[in-house]
C-alpha cells in the first residue's frame, strides 16, 4: 500500500487546523492516517494543536535534519517531526498543516505528496484571525496581503460549516 503526505496549505483563518481536528475525528480508529504534531517556538494553543519546541532545538534539528519538513513564518520556527516521512514511507497517510512556501521543497524531497487548499474570502479570514485574540498573530493587513500560489489537489472553500467543508478533506484523505 502507497503512503502519501498530504500537505494542508492556505492562508490564516482558513479553517485549516479546525478541518484536521475533524478529520482526525472522523478517522479515528484507521491506522493508517497519522496526524503528527508540529513543532513550533511558541507555546500551544487552543487554536492550535502543537508541540513547543525552543529556538535552539529548532536551529539544532533543521542543522541536522532532523524534521521532514521546516520553515519559519511570522518570527516563528515550524516543523513536521522526522517520523512523518518514516510513515509515509511505511504506507500511511500522513495529515500535516504546513506553509504554502514549502510545498515545492517536500515535492522535491520524493515523498508521494497530495496538496489541500483550504482558503475563505478575505472578510471571512480576517474575522477568524481578529477572533484568535493572538497578539503573536501580528499585523493582520500584513497576514491578509501575503499570497502565495501552490498547484492543488483540492481547494477547499471554507465558507460553510466547518463539517461541510472536514467532509471534502476527509474523503480526499480516504481516496489517497
Amino acid at each position: 500500500m502507497a503512503g502519501c503526505l498530504v500537505l494542508v496549505v492556505g492562508p490564516s483563518g482558513a479553517g485549516k487546523d479546525t478541518l484536521i481536528r475533524l478529520a482526525r475525528a472522523a478517522l479515528a480508529g484507521d491506522p493508517r492516517y497519522v496526524f503528527p504534531r508540529r513543532l513550533v517556538t511558541r507555546p500551544p494553543s487552543g487554536d492550535e494543536d502543537n508541540d513547543e519546541i525552543d529556538e535552539a532545538a529548532f536551529a539544532r534539528g533543521c542543522a541536522a535534519g532532523a524534521f521532514t519538513l521546516h520553515w519559519r513564518a511570522h518570527g516563528l520556527g515550524y516543523a513536521i517531526p522526522a517520523q512523518a516521512a518514516d510513515r509515509v514511507a511505511a504506507g500511511h497517510v500522513v495529515v500535516c498543516n504546513v506553509s504554502r512556501r514549502i510545498v515545492e521543497d517536500a515535492r522535491a524531497r520524493g515523498l508521494p505528496v497530495s496538496v489541500v487548499e483550504v482558503t475563505a474570502p478575505p472578510g471571512i479570514l480576517a474575522g477568524r484571525i481578529a477572533a484568535r485574540g493572538r497578539p503573536e498573530d501580528g499585523d493582520l493587513a500584513a497576514r491578509l496581503a501575503r499570497e502565495a500560489r501552490v498547484r492543488a489537489d483540492l481547494t477547499i472553500l471554507n465558507t460553510g460549516t466547518p463539517e461541510e467543508a472536514a467532509a471534502r478533506l476527509t474523503a480526499h484523505l480516504r481516496a489517497c
